[in-house]
């Protein structure tokens, strides 16, 4: 896929760059040089490769899943600019 200076302009515009315009076809190269490598990637085989989550094995910690409030409803309501009853007080938004 190669990346022209629209896509280039546009992509600076959605990223919020500023890019001068004498830096749009240095920008255009690297990016086309960034796909090219992405794309040299899926010709990889990692068949038999398992997924990791860290590069040394562990084992992950395991705890009780457990449901509570987190005994801290009051220092979080303590923040709220108008609440009742243990709950945050909002303006009505929907008809």
């Amino acid at each position: 896929m190669a990346v022209d200076t629209e896509t280039v302009r546009r992509v600076a515009h959605l990223a919020r760059m500023a890019v001068a315009e004498d830096e749009i076809e240095g920008l255009g190269r690297e990016l086309n040089a960034i796909l090219a490598f992405v794309e040299q990637l899926a010709d990889i085989d990692v068949t038999g490769v398992e997924p990791m989550t860290s590069v040394t094995p562990m084992a992950m910690k395991m705890r009780q899943d457990e449901v509570n409030d987190g005994n801290i409803a009051d220092a979080v309501l303590a923040n709220a600019p108008e609440r009742q009853d243990h709950f945050f007080v909002v303006p009505k938004v929907v008809e």
